[in-house]
């Protein structure tokens, strides 16, 4: 099914983008899942990592983002982990998320599925097993898969990674929970838009989806109008933040993102192509600046996180006439 594809990994790696014909086309995208007249066009998730400076338990976190007005969460598995080792019940845990009117969009994990090491990708798939079992007592459906493992490792095979994520994504479907396909900005595979892409449809998989972030896309140097390559039906969320001029991108680092609006991303065309894509899903803000959880309380930053995406996105759409 996946054969040998040296050529194209050597397309992706140099950064061109598979096109249309790779990535299932944006009109028919648009058409198929375009939001209803008068609905918001996105809806608004918050990535517990904006406040985890705070070191509140993933309960208090629940109550932070219900309070400040999001409409999803993003937990990570080291809290989930965390809060059932300490007793909690991720079932009730899950009812007050709903009670709250709040959806699990997805959880954040750093689990080695797609390392070289037979035994160590086996061990990474079981422990995707238990952690999706978490996600899923918690009502969530969606797992992170980023480049753990092989991000520092430049070359390892596309076809072989995608052959993984097919692997990752049978399990996903056994268990209710998918995996979305992440990419980090520093790593040396799994570092671009592109390369993601075609792990994606090399993978062959109905539920074969990517996730993708304007830090990271701006990080790896991959641009933001390849969006417009990916289906909205392959992506269920896109985290939100912005990061200054300065650091330069070689130097820029976690840390340094912003709130989104207060940097120089050009986060109106971000927008604005992932809307002509039919992307309706989660914007979720993740990020990880320490000025803030030093500045203002966990609720205040939430807020203001909040109140500044909805402002780019009331911006972006206003110009495009969406």
């Amino acid at each position: 099914m996946i054969g040998d594809l040296s050529r194209r990994e050597m397309l992706v790696r140099s950064g061109v983008c598979l096109g249309a014909s790779a990535v299932a086309g944006a009109a028919a995208a648009g058409a198929e899942s375009g939001a209803a007249p008068g609905k918001p066009p996105f809806r608004y998730s918050l990535n517990t990592s904006t406040i985890s400076g705070h070191k509140l338990s993933l309960a208090e976190q629940v109550e932070v983002a219900a309070k400040a007005g999001y409409q999803g969460i993003e937990p990570w598995l080291r809290d989930i982990q965390r809060y059932q080792d300490e007793g909690g019940s991720l079932a009730e845990l899950g009812k007050r998320i709903a009670d709250l009117g709040l959806e699990v969009e997805n959880a954040i994990g750093f689990t080695r599925w797609a390392v070289d090491d037979e035994a160590e990708r086996q061990a990474g798939l079981e422990q995707y097993r238990r952690e999706m079992e978490m996600v899923a007592a918690l009502g969530g459906t969606r797992i992170a898969a980023p480049p753990s493992g092989i991000n520092k490792t430049a070359g390892v095979s596309l076809v072989a990674i995608a052959q993984r994520y097919r692997a990752l994504l049978e399990l996903g479907r056994r268990m209710g929970v998918a995996p979305q396909l992440e990419i980090w900005g520093s790593a040396l595979t799994l570092g671009r838009a592109s390369e993601a892409a075609f792990v994606a449809v090399a993978a062959d998989h109905p539920d074969a989806c990517v996730l993708l972030d304007a830090y990271q896309l701006y990080k790896g140097g991959s641009g933001f109008d390849g969006i417009l390559a990916i289906s909205g039906r392959a992506m269920h969320v896109f985290h939100m933040n912005d990061y200054p001029a300065n650091p330069p991108r070689e130097k820029v680092a976690d840390a340094d993102r912003v709130y989104p609006g207060d940097g120089v991303c050009p986060l109106d065309r971000v927008l604005r192509n992932l809307h002509a894509v039919g992307f309706h899903g989660a914007l979720s803000l993740e990020l990880f600046n320490r000025t803030y959880w030093q500045a203002q309380d966990a609720l205040s930053v939430a807020r203001t996180g909040l109140e500044k995406m909805r402002a780019v996105v009331e911006k972006a759409m206003a110009e495009s006439g969406a």
